[in-house]
């Protein structure tokens, strides 16, 4: 009996090795890649990213060719390090960091050590290369912009972090990537599909040609072309037109909620962003903490609106039966109310219908129609968030959803933030009286100004603005989401006198000498309070000027948004680049040369100087800055 349990263990265990050892021999290949690792090298060749063109088919951004010097850390034997550094024109400190990054990233796997080499230093390295085991060149294709401006939407591209290459296993150390923009928004579509080759090692790891005789290996696929919705020539004269300026214009078509210009100021070359200059450049772009370059102002900037809010608040309250169009207020000077409180404004005609108080821009009528709309409900709660759910239905107060990466949602108050502030909710509507003119707590961005614009041309409804308009030449490939109408909370049939207002503006309003000859415009002015923290004081600077227009009146192409900080008011700076965009995108040329060379030939850059400086720089007091007369709102701050 123990001869049998013995000769059955023995039986057993012999089945259970050969067992075993037939699985890890022939069905187990969880050891397979490790030794391919071991002798198999894998070697990319790099795609060409999409080009970029522009609406109608310019060439934006091609590409160029680049190249790489690269270490496989395992594969480094002993060698000269000064004699390298001295090829490669860097310091053995810096070769030795890069040599130790490289290793943690991954000894099998190869990295950067030197990027973009230029054609001459490829040249030069290409043949001394092969003393140094374990380093080699891989070419790859750079970006090359055809032009020097709309880098704020063009984005970059740079090379992969740890987070990249974690969240997407397609990147790998030295990989690059779209950053900001389009680049970074399209990157998918742009950057197309590596080519591998597969090199065979023998046991002393020297190449000994291709695996498997190449069957695996595989072409690279370039990357998309990309259309964009940009017209060039405008987006470069509004980038010409913001010179020693900062703000933004942004240009929509109203009828597709296509970009036309996203001006961003001030700007820089994309040229900066490229090459071996690049992590220099954009240091320096980054720490320019005063001009901001890499701020978009035009998609990020929150500023207070203004007087073009004022026709949002004509809307509301025509939709909600609070007024007529015939109804009109008295203005002596500004809107009284509570104790001898005075809403001010500037001296025009009184009294005032909704017509006349959107040409001349009145304070007080605008008051008089917000304080009907919030109290036409039981409470100022009720009140405040039924104006607000109007406006919500104009992309105000929330990220728009365009297809650019960048974004802020402004802001537009609800009973929630005056309950927060009042103690025991204990408030009445004039607490937020500064809300009737784009005051006060509400902030929206230049692009949201300009899609409000737009939804006002289309009387009630807008797209999504968008910047691609194909991909491959197919516009079928483009987002539902940015095909689909939104329809406001307004009906079409109150806008007609809101936008007959935004036309007298330009006849006898506050642009009236703005008018483009042959152009049926609409506009509105306005001007927006600026503030800003000295030696912890707050301060009040000079006053930016903000113009929203759309052209022509019926069947609008263009709506507009301009945003010029401290430009003074309204019709001086950004009325008059308004009406310039409209004219070069309707017609083609410019026959209002006068209001060209006046912003062509007059800077800002004296106004951003004088916080920095501690010069003086004039306030608005409703009567006087530098001794012109101001055409546009008085103001109060009304800032919580």
């Amino acid at each position: 009996m123990r001869k049998l349990l013995l000769f059955t263990i023995v039986l057993i265990s012999g089945f259970a090795f050969t067992g075993r050892l037939l699985y890890l021999q022939v069905l187990d290949d969880s050891f397979v890649g490790m030794s391919e690792n071991n002798a198999i090298k894998r070697v990319y060749d790099y795609p060409q990213r999409g080009h970029i063109y522009d609406r109608d088919g310019n060439l934006l951004v091609s590409n160029q060719p680049s190249y790489d010097v690269m270490v496989i850390p395992r594969e480094v034997k002993p060698f000269d390090t000064l004699e390298f550094c001295g090829l490669l024109k860097m310091d053995k400190e810096k070769l030795m960091e890069r040599l130790d990054k490289a290793c943690v990233y991954s000894p099998r796997l190869p990295s950067v050590i030197i990027p973009q080499l230029t054609k001459s230093e490829f040249a030069y390295l290409q043949e001394k290369m092969r003393k140094y085991e374990g380093f080699y060149i891989q070419k790859r294709s750079l970006r090359d912009y055809q032009i020097k401006y709309g880098a704020n939407f063009l984005g970059y591209i740079a090379e992969v972090n740890n987070r990249d290459i974690k969240k997407n296993p397609y990147y790998q150390s030295g990989d690059l990537i779209g950053r900001q923009g389009v680049e970074e928004y399209y990157e998918d579509a742009l950057h197309g599909v590596k080519g591998v080759k597969y090199i065979q090692k023998d046991r002393f790891n020297r190449d000994i040609g291709p695996y498997k005789n190449g069957s695996l290996d595989t072409l690279p696929q370039k990357g998309k072309d990309l259309n964009l919705t940009i017209d060039s020539e405008l987006q470069k004269y509004g980038e010409e037109l913001m010179k020693n300026k900062r703000g933004g214009i942004v240009a929509l078509e109203p009828s597709t909620g296509q970009m036309l210009a996203l001006v961003a100021a001030p700007n820089y070359d994309p040229d900066l962003l490229v090459g071996r200059e690049r992590s220099k450049n954009f240091t320096d772009l980054y720490l320019d903490s005063i001009s901001k370059p890499l701020f978009d102002r035009v998609l990020k900037g929150e500023y207070s609106p203004g007087s073009p809010f004022k026709t949002l608040n004509a809307l509301i309250a025509l939709q909600e039966g609070v007024v007529d169009t015939n109804e009109a207020f008295a203005c002596h000077g500004g809107y009284r109310y509570g104790r001898g409180r005075l809403f001010g404004c500037h001296h025009h005609k009184s009294p005032l219908s909704m017509v006349q108080g959107i040409a001349y821009s009145c304070n007080a009528y605008f008051a008089n129609v917000y304080l009907r709309t919030i109290e036409k409900y039981p409470t100022p709660q009720e009140g405040i968030d039924a104006w607000k759910k109007h406006l919500e239905s104009f992309g105000l107060n929330q990220y728009m959803g365009y297809d650019l990466p960048n974004g802020s949602k402004g802001k537009i108050p609800g009973s929630e933030l005056y309950d927060r502030v009042y103690p025991n909710h204990n408030w009445y509507s004039t607490a937020t009286i500064s809300n009737s003119i784009g005051q006060g707590e509400v902030m929206t961005t230049p692009m949201q100004l300009a899609n409000v614009t737009a939804a006002i041309a289309n009387r009630g409804w807008f797209y999504t603005p968008h910047i691609i308009k194909s991909i491959e030449g197919d516009t079928a490939k483009i987002p539902i989401e940015y095909r689909t109408k939104h329809i406001t909370t307004i009906e079409p049939k109150y806008f007609e006198p809101v936008i007959e207002g935004m036309a007298q503006v330009y006849d006898y309003g506050t642009a009236a000498s703005l008018q483009i000859p042959g152009i049926e415009m609409c506009g509105k002015t306005g001007t927006s309070e600026n503030y800003t923290k000295i030696n912890g004081n707050r301060m009040q600077l000079t006053d930016h000027s903000i113009f929203v227009a759309f052209a022509p009146k019926d069947n609008p192409k263009i709506a507009i948004a301009v945003f010029v900080e401290n430009g003074y008011w309204g019709s001086r700076y950004a009325g008059r680049i308004a009406s310039l965009m409209a004219e070069k995108y309707i017609k083609g040329k410019i026959t209002r040369t006068d209001l060209q060379d006046w912003v062509l030939n007059h800077s800002l850059e004296e106004e951003y100087e004088k916080p920095l400086s501690g010069k003086p720089f004039p306030i608005n007091d409703g009567k006087k800055i530098s001794g012109k007369l101001l055409k546009d709102d008085k103001k109060i701050s009304g800032k919580l």
